[in-house]
């Protein structure tokens, strides 16, 4: 008979389902020997956020951060459930000045040499999101959260912006560019069929005027056998042409120059670096230095001879490049950074990316969003131009009263 006045034995699948998941709460890493401890479980948790880039990697960061580290301050915050990480958000505090005032600016590991970011979320993003903001929120450090080179589709974008917006904290968000990347989903001579057709016959001409000068071929280099010459010929190549005139060169800056050095290492240990040459005869007269991750390519930087400039060699390079890609079955080959002529020769998509800015809700991050978001957008249009026309006029008349 069975005592009304006992509970049934619970299940082992009903004991699981009522385990509570555990508390999550938020830690701030400025130490450099801890964010150097973090290596394992951060790529760990870049693998299982399912990122389809290599820039949210712990080696890609610490790279940065030891090349263009200097003045910032570590600010990484990294969320826990129980003891097991589910999110980080890579940040660092850097003091700037904008528009005559001192900021406090909170962002990513980002210059102009970072193509991506993002947080790090694997599991509860709804909830790792609002750790974050809320710890943010809570935290007087800062007066400005830039978080720039965010995907479209970047879960960051929107939760932030909505979180900010909740919170009645000041925010905008800004479109800094789109990088073109061509889908690998057909095959070659598809691809190549819908390319222009002066882009084909140009490449045509070229390949067969450069053939006199030698066999051409590509030459990969994708361990450490090799790569300290290979990188010395890149970067002379990269310089040889109009670039070092222009001070942009990699090798015109130390900093730059050891950044990549150094991830070609380090992405080369890994399986992931693709330093391309094309050789014409013996000599390599173009180079690309990509990365391979995802079953992707990203392109980073390229350079060539000003000797064969007339025959486009780096042009040529990708031609041979792309179609290996198509071969191999890849995914995606993304070009990366700004738009340009050139790449829209090759590819017709294009991958937008956003600044999201968020000021903190005080009387210095009101000013500095109206003056962002509302003064300079104001100062850029054609409704002031009258008044920039009228000064003009009085500049000049002022200059020929004493002359």
């Amino acid at each position: 008979m069975t005592n009304l006045m006992t509970a049934p034995a619970e299940t082992p699948v009903q004991a699981i389902a009522a385990t509570p998941s555990p508390a999550i709460h938020v830690e701030t890493v400025s130490d450099y020997s801890e964010f150097l401890d973090l290596e394992e479980q951060w790529d760990g948790l870049v693998r299982a956020s399912g990122a389809d880039h290599p820039f949210l990697h712990h080696g890609w960061i610490r790279t940065w951060w030891e090349c263009f580290g200097a003045g910032s301050t570590l600010h990484i915050l990294v969320v826990k459930a129980g003891d097991r990480i589910i999110a980080i958000a890579p940040l660092i505090l850097t003091p700037v000045r904008m528009w005559g005032m001192r900021v406090r600016r909170l962002g990513f590991f980002y210059n102009a040499h970072v193509p991506r970011a993002e947080f790090i979320i694997s599991q509860r993003p709804q909830e790792a999101y609002r750790a974050i903001w809320t710890h943010l929120a809570k935290n007087r450090c800062w007066d400005l959260l830039q978080l720039c080179q965010l995907p479209e589709a970047s879960e960051t974008l929107e939760q932030l912006s909505r979180l900010a917006a909740e919170s009645h904290y000041p925010a905008g968000v800004w479109q800094s560019g789109e990088s073109p990347f061509v889908s690998l989903e057909t095959s070659w001579d598809e691809y190549y069929d819908g390319l222009p057709a002066k882009h084909r016959s140009n490449l045509r001409n070229r390949f067969k005027r450069l053939s006199q000068a030698g066999p051409i071929e590509v030459e990969a280099i994708t361990s450490d056998s090799g790569l300290t010459d290979a990188l010395g010929d890149a970067l002379q190549l990269e310089a040889a042409a109009w670039k070092r005139d222009a001070g942009t060169a990699i090798s015109c800056d130390p900093d730059i120059t050891r950044f990549y050095v150094t991830y070609a290492q380090r992405a080369a240990d890994r399986g992931w670096l693709r330093l391309h040459f094309l050789r014409a005869g013996s000599a390599r007269v173009a180079f690309d230095y990509s990365l391979f991750y995802a079953n992707r390519i990203f392109l980073l930087k390229l350079g060539y001879d000003p000797a064969y400039a007339p025959y486009s060699p780096s042009n040529l390079l990708l031609s041979r490049v792309l179609e290996g890609a198509f071969e191999q079955r890849l995914a995606c080959y993304d070009f990366l950074g700004e738009t340009a002529v050139w790449k829209r020769c090759w590819a017709s998509q294009s991958k937008p990316h956003f600044w999201l800015f968020v000021f903190s809700n005080s009387l210095k991050g009101r000013l500095l969003h109206s003056i962002k978001f509302g003064l300079i957008p104001l100062l850029k249009s054609n409704r002031l131009a009258p008044l920039r026309r009228a000064a003009l006029r009085l500049a000049a008349l002022k200059n020929r009263g004493r002359g």
